[in-house]
């Protein structure tokens, strides 16, 4: 598969990523057709085939249920051969999700999921932003934060999820990789992609199929084809859907290069 660096300083990653959401929650979902969590057995069998396939990021966070967990329990001794993302801030619970960016909270949220994934470190730790992105860079206790939880070794890079172009537009100013939304409906973080770019920042992208409203052939090219983007994550809990991402993903790559 098509690999790319994520950032200037970051790992070689797939440029096709796993987002594991579906392997652990399919409760508060948004996406357009209902799915069930797979039984433990299943989960494992999607996750070491997600390896199998060359796909070498997998994103995750507190809030994705039995995700940390599970790949903790079924990938922990394949560590060397992925990247991991993972998240702080939000946690989801009793059909809700709550946010906590205090210092104490991110601290205690990486530790324990450190915990559940079974590994020293992760290698990307991004802020699960609420959507009030600004109110929450506009001090300095979440990025100071951050690079506190880097400093001690907990992860190797640290970056910010957010959802607003002036949120991650202010996350550059110390941020490792932020990871936002492009899809063909919306491409309003185009010009802040390309200055996290031109700045050495790597560039993750979510929701590119729009949370399962776009087609996968004309939504995964579109922002795999992206000048800037590094990654492209996305879901799923069919390999063979995730085998045809990867296809398309590199066709886009070979289009970008030309």
């Amino acid at each position: 598969m098509e690999h790319r660096t994520l950032g200037r300083h970051g790992p070689d990653v797939s440029v096709l990523g796993f987002g594991a959401f579906k392997i652990g929650r399919a409760e508060g979902i948004k996406y357009p057709v209902a799915y069930a969590v797979p039984e433990e057995d299943e989960a494992a069998r999607i996750l070491a085939g997600v390896l199998d396939l060359g796909i070498t990021l997998l994103d995750t966070a507190p809030a994705y249920g039995l995700s940390e967990e599970r790949i903790g329990r079924h990938l922990s001794h394949r560590r060397g051969e992925f990247t991991l993302s993972s998240k702080v801030g939000e946690t989801f619970a009793g059909g809700e999700s709550r946010y906590d960016f205090s210092p104490e909270a991110m601290r205690h949220s990486v530790t324990e999921s450190l915990r559940r994934l079974r590994t020293d470190a992760v290698d990307l730790l991004l802020v699960h932003s609420d959507g009030k992105d600004e109110p929450q860079l506009a001090g300095v206790r979440v990025p100071e934060t951050m690079l506190a939880l880097k400093q001690a070794g907990l992860a190797r890079q640290v970056g910010f999820s957010g959802k607003t172009v002036a949120g991650a537009t202010v996350a550059l100013g110390w941020a490792d990789a932020i990871m936002v939304e492009y899809h063909a409906g919306d491409t309003s973080h185009d010009a802040v992609m390309r200055s996290a770019h031109d700045r050495g920042i790597g560039v993750l992208i979510k929701k590119a199929l729009a949370s399962g409203h776009h087609p996968p052939a004309e939504a995964i090219p579109f922002a795999a084809g992206h000048p800037a983007a590094d990654c492209v994550v996305v879901g799923g809990l069919n390999l063979r859907h995730l085998a045809e991402n990867a296809r398309l993903v590199d066709a886009a790559a070979r289009h970008r290069r030309d």
